[in-house]
């Protein structure tokens, strides 16, 4: 018997489990192969929405919360795991400038800091860009996380605090009158009186048979990952809905495809070609860097983007933590604490009912 299973061992799951058990909750966790490794791992790790004006009031919301407790975050992180997250504020320029209304107005409503630059601008902001354009817009605070890095100070912050079980696929939720009573897994089943669902794209199928299931859809996405030299790009740059990060020893990520294949997830040759001309359609010396890695994820797809936290109503100790879609990474700090503020009764940091199952869900 254990307080709290958390199902999933994403970055959802693990921030999730570490605020129920820093509450004083017994919690364990179930990772069906290891910890980090599907699309917490596989994503790029911005700390911010991707054209964030196109994105309902609900994803601000736990974009702004999640983003001002960052630093901390990491900081934590780092000091009990020993891991350095690679917390860095990159500032992010964008490229496209066809909504800079709707883009200002959403700064202006939402209090995010976005600045207007001209070309001579562009340039200083990012010089390695050989043809800036006329116009783009800058987000300077906009930060990036190491994923992998940050599910690995993640995995060994918890341990010793959370019961982490991997190789454990959880087949079923048990449920006994209206109330759950644990989970049954490949290795047997294990009693509790409250489960929270934080299995990103296999979350819908965990809930399918308990009646309305939450609309959540694995959708592909690929990347690619440049070996170059520290400094080559100082920014994170987006363009035509692709985007270039720059890690601080020099490695640079371009991503990524949007693709609706199901459960596969093989990287394709022919996303690899796209990814590659765009990079260097936005950064011709790129082409002087050999591609060390391309690999693919499967992002939980919800409805606009706006993910699902808090009670499930058809069974009374059932919980979720799910549907993130592209912005995971940088909801995660606001939805777990967001999720422990409902499962404990204790005062949410943010109205609940935007995200709840039956909320209607729609962009801006």
């Amino acid at each position: 018997m254990t307080d709290c299973i958390v199902i999933g061992g994403g970055i959802l799951g693990m921030l999730t489990a570490r605020e129920l058990a820093q509450a004083g909750l017994q919690v364990t966790l179930l990772e069906r192969t290891q910890t980090g490794r599907e699309s917490s791992w596989a994503g790029g790790g911005i700390i911010s929405p991707l054209y964030p004006w196109r994105y309902s009031p609900a994803v601000t919301a736990l974009a702004s919360w999640s983003q001002a407790a960052y630093p901390e975050l990491a900081e934590q992180l780092q000091a009990e795991s020993g891991i350095d997250p690679e917390y860095t504020r990159s500032g992010l320029l964008i490229l496209d400038t066809e909504e800079q209304a709707r883009a200002l107005a959403w700064a202006e409503q939402s209090g995010n800091r976005l600045e207007p630059i001209e070309r001579a601008e562009i340039a200083a902001y990012e010089p390695s860009l050989e043809h800036p354009p006329e116009q783009a817009l800058r987000l300077d605070y906009v930060a990036q996380v190491r994923n992998p890095r940050l599910v690995k100070a993640l995995r060994a912050a918890i341990e010793g605090k959370v019961e982490v079980r991997e190789q454990t696929e959880v087949q079923e939720l048990s449920v006994v009158n209206g109330r759950v009573q644990g989970v049954r897994t490949t290795a047997g089943h294990l009693s509790a009186p409250k489960v929270v669902v934080c299995a990103g794209a296999w979350s819908r199928n965990l809930l399918a048979g308990m009646g309305s299931a939450p609309e959540i859809e694995p959708v592909h996405g690929q990347m690619i990952l440049f070996r170059a030299r520290p400094g080559l790009i100082r920014r994170i740059v987006l363009y035509r809905d692709r985007y270039v990060i720059p890690r601080l020893d020099g490695r640079v990520l371009m991503g990524s495809t949007l693709e609706h294949t199901g459960f596969e997830k093989h990287p394709t040759e022919s996303a690899r070609e796209e990814l590659l001309a765009v990079a260097l359609e936005m950064f011709p010396v790129l082409g002087d860097y050999p591609i060390e890695n391309h690999w693919a994820g499967l992002r939980p797809g919800s409805p606009h983007g706006v993910p699902y936290i808090g009670a499930y109503p058809m069974a009374e100790g059932v919980y979720i933590n799910a549907g993130h879609f592209r912005n995971g990474v940088v909801l995660a700090p606001g939805s777990a604490r967001l999720l422990a503020d409902i499962l404990l009764g204790r005062e949410p940091i943010l109205p609940s009912a935007a995200y709840a199952l039956d909320a209607p869900r729609h962009a801006t």
